[in-house]
């Protein structure tokens, strides 16, 4: 008859080494869980960092708008000075052909002194006629070679500022394909950082800006205050009409903008040509601090990277950032105040 004995229970000290075993292997799939899954960021430090990015892809934008006024006042320049070097060239060689048919003349004479060859003629009867206009012929010729001489000079000099300005525009286009490729890097860094919200997400973040849009533009409403003058006015009330259209760099409507060429277009509608960037239109009028502030008067932010039009109790009618689009704004929302500019 088989024994029923007891199994042999194990030892306290194999007990202890599984159980530390199997604690360590949780340990280690959470770790790997957690490196695998990093912590989803929060949508506000989403934003803030989108914001962050926008921001910087639009002082590159202007920096590279800066650059495309300057390719373009070269290009222009430089087209300028060709032509000008193309006719002195022409005048050049005319000049020269005077010089060269008279040499023509005197060689095939055999080279005899035009006072001395008029004395042998067979009129002499018109010699001293003849002998004037020799006398005239060569003060003629002195003024033809003082003249070449002079001409030279200044195609040489034109010649020169020509190929000065071309090396400044190889290096304005250099510029402007690394401010380009800035702020294309920002956007994407922005893109990629939108993509890790969900699309319930990323609509409830443009419903809140839409939210404070139309409340900022409610405040103008209420505000009721007295233009900066007739084409503040004016321009206002054409950036106004633009509400609701897409920022995009480099472009100055009517179908999308970014800041400057917002504020270019809308001055433009009330017969104001300003300046194409924020660096130049800041000296495109009187500068002014915040309290002095009427609508219509240019406001600048965050140094010189952005411009709106005041529009009134404290709010900014502005083309905000790349993603966004033309709105009201509190100013409160928009950065560092530099200062105003009224046209």
């Amino acid at each position: 008859m088989a024994s029923h004995r007891r199994p042999k229970q194990p030892s306290r000290t194999r007990v202890t080494v599984f159980t530390a075993a199997a604690a360590a292997a949780v340990a280690l799939s959470a770790q790997s869980g957690a490196q695998a899954a990093p912590a989803k960021p929060k949508i506000d430090e989403v934003k803030s960092k989108v914001d962050e990015l926008n921001h910087e892809a639009e002082e590159a934008t202007e920096q590279y708008n800066l650059a495309d006024e300057r390719r373009g006042k070269l290009q222009k320049e430089i087209g300028q000075l060709q032509d000008k070097v193309a006719r002195g060239q022409e005048e050049l060689n005319t000049l020269r052909d005077q010089i060269g048919s008279v040499a023509s003349a005197q060689y095939r004479s055999g080279g005899i002194d035009p006072a001395l060859q008029l004395f042998l003629s067979a009129d002499p009867d018109t010699y001293l006629d003849k002998a004037s206009a020799i006398d005239q012929l060569s003060a003629q010729q002195a003024d033809v070679l003082t003249s070449i001489q002079a001409k030279q000079r200044t195609l040489a000099q034109e010649r020169a500022e020509a190929t000065s300005k071309l090396a400044d525009l190889e290096d304005v286009r250099k510029t402007l394909g690394e401010k380009k490729k800035k702020f294309q890097g920002k956007l994407a860094e922005a893109r990629k950082l939108l993509n890790t919200l969900t699309t319930e997400e990323r609509a409830r973040m443009q419903e809140k800006e839409q939210r404070a849009s139309r409340a900022a533009g409610e405040r103008v409403n209420l505000g009721n205050e007295v233009p900066a003058s007739q084409r503040g006015a004016a321009a206002l009330a054409a950036a106004g009409t633009q509400v609701g259209k897409p920022y995009a760099s480099g472009m100055e409507g009517p179908n999308s903008y970014d800041c400057s060429g917002l504020t270019m277009w809308a001055y433009g509608q009330a017969g104001v040509d300003l300046t194409r960037t924020t660096y130049t239109q800041q000296n495109d009028g009187v500068k002014i601090g915040r309290s002095q502030l009427k609508p219509g008067d240019l406001v600048f932010f965050n140094g010189l990277q952005h411009v709106g039009l005041y529009a009134g109790n404290n709010t900014v009618l502005h083309a905000p950032y790349p993603g966004a689009y033309v709105r009201y704004e509190s100013m409160n929302t928009l950065g560092s105040f530099q200062f105003g500019v009224r046209i």
